[in-house]
């Protein structure tokens, strides 16, 4: 099918690229035009197969996964470059966001998050996995690594801002409810159009927004 999305596959772990592979078996929606075992190899088919995303692990043979995403992005910037890890807290993540990857998951992530990560890098959004913590929130915080720098500045109700503020410290809907005496049900609703207007899918994706774009700061 002509609209279908490309997709290239890096992993030196033959039986993983065998594992996602069979992800996109049933979805018509992708298209994996071809895999790669180590960095150099990936970067050749990057300029040959034209994906338009890319699904990379980070730790691979020959050259690593952050130089090779770097390498692809110089030569074709409109390439989405996603990363694959098992590492949730690696400073290469970092490094991998930095050089121009637009998202990462962990290679342990459910199906359907594969798909909504997919979905929002598409759009041109970057995704964060929904494992997340505190730690690698800081980290991307101090990072040069910022999506939004270019992006047009967000107006948010006091209400929004509070709310944002507690997402950031990790509230649950209830405990916000609870907090600011209002209902959950006015908590999910408020939470839900923060996300629409960061373009974001978790709570890591607020709090990293919010670092960047000014909102919040870990020392209040």
């Amino acid at each position: 099918m002509d609209n279908q999305i490309r997709i290239l596959i890096a992993d030196d772990h033959e039986l993983y690229l065998e594992g996602i592979k069979g992800f996109f078996s049933d979805n018509e929606m992708y298209h994996i035009v071809g895999e790669a075992s180590n960095g150099e190899e990936l970067v050749k088919k990057a300029k040959t197969l034209d994906p338009q995303i890319i699904l990379t692990d980070l730790r691979m043979p020959l050259l690593e996964g952050s130089i090779a995403i770097e390498k692809i992005i110089q030569w074709n910037p409109s390439i989405k470059c996603v990363v694959l890890t098992n590492y949730e807290n690696d400073v290469s993540i970092i490094e991998a966001l930095e050089a121009g990857a637009i998202g990462y998951i962990t290679k342990n992530m459910p199906k359907a998050e594969l798909f909504t990560a997919l979905d929002q890098v598409c759009k041109g959004y970057p995704y964060y996995c929904r494992t997340t913590n505190t730690k690698m929130i800081r980290l991307l915080g101090r990072s040069h690594f910022n999506p939004y720098k270019h992006k047009q500045s967000i107006n948010f109700s006091e209400l929004e801002l509070k709310i944002i503020h507690m997402i950031c410290h990790e509230k649950t809907n209830q405990e916000i409810a609870e907090m600011l005496f209002l209902s959950r049900r006015t908590i999910e609703n408020n939470r839900a159009l923060i996300y629409k207007k960061m373009q974001v899918r978790t709570s890591a994706g607020v709090a990293i927004y919010a670092l960047k774009q000014g909102l919040f700061s870990f020392n209040e």
